[in-house]
């Protein structure tokens, strides 16, 4: 890929867009731009944590895996989206699965050479610590709604959450742009695929939800969040 290219998709990248030409040429020099096809990993949970990645196009699926193998997943990157959130510094592995959903062009960036990056421009260091700091809230929300709600209520959460991280907004409420199994579902709250499967079909007879031809679910918000508040 021509250096003109890697520049362009990594200004289109949030973190990245109010930078100056020089600071973003640094980031261009140490960026690898890398194809992965669907089902291949960008990395396993336990190998040693040495990269950034960025997402110009595609989705990434970030889950975890307990010895006897249940997964438990985190979150579904799509464009524009960093990876993983818990690699600076410090030294150690990654701490999940980061497989990937479709087709996507990322580009890798070494932990140790962004560091002294981020170290040399304090501004773009802010920006990335205000995307930390939004991560460290969304998962301070999902362990009290664990801890305050029943399954049936976090179910419901979680369709609003997905809204908003995987979520494209209609006239009348939401699509999710990621195709989504009851067992995917489960495994984000850790519950049973049959649990969500009897939620997911009570909330399709109330109007809540819908799917459309393309299997894409479609969200009426507003009736979500009364039903739960």
């Amino acid at each position: 890929m021509h250096v003109s290219q890697i520049r362009q998709q990594l200004s289109e990248v949030p973190i990245f867009k109010e930078l100056s030409s020089q600071e973003l040429d640094t980031i261009v020099e140490i960026a690898q731009p890398r194809f992965y096809k669907n089902k291949m990993y960008a990395f396993m949970q336990g190998d040693a944590l040495d990269r950034v990645f960025f997402i110009n196009s595609g989705k990434v699926k970030i889950y975890k895996t307990d010895p006897s193998g249940r997964e438990q997943i985190v979150s579904v990157l799509e464009t524009g989206e960093m990876f993983p959130h818990a690699g600076f510094f410090r030294k150690g592995q990654y701490p999940a699965h980061a497989e990937i959903m479709e087709d996507s062009h990322l580009i890798v960036i070494p932990i140790s050479k962004f560091e002294e990056i981020l170290v040399a421009y304090p501004l773009l260091s802010i920006k990335l610590f205000r995307v930390l700091g939004e991560k460290i809230i969304d998962l301070q929300a999902r362990l009290e709604e664990q801890i305050l709600h029943n399954t049936y209520e976090q179910i419901i959460m979680l369709l609003l959450r997905l809204c908003k991280t995987n979520g494209e907004k209609m006239k009348h409420g939401f699509k999710l742009t990621t195709h989504f199994t009851n067992k995917e579902f489960a495994n984000m709250i850790g519950t049973s695929r049959e649990t969500v499967s009897r939620t997911i079909n009570y909330l399709k007879k109330k109007d809540y939800l819908s799917v459309d031809d393309d299997g894409c679910y479609l969200i009426d918000h507003e009736k979500l969040h009364q039903e739960l508040f």
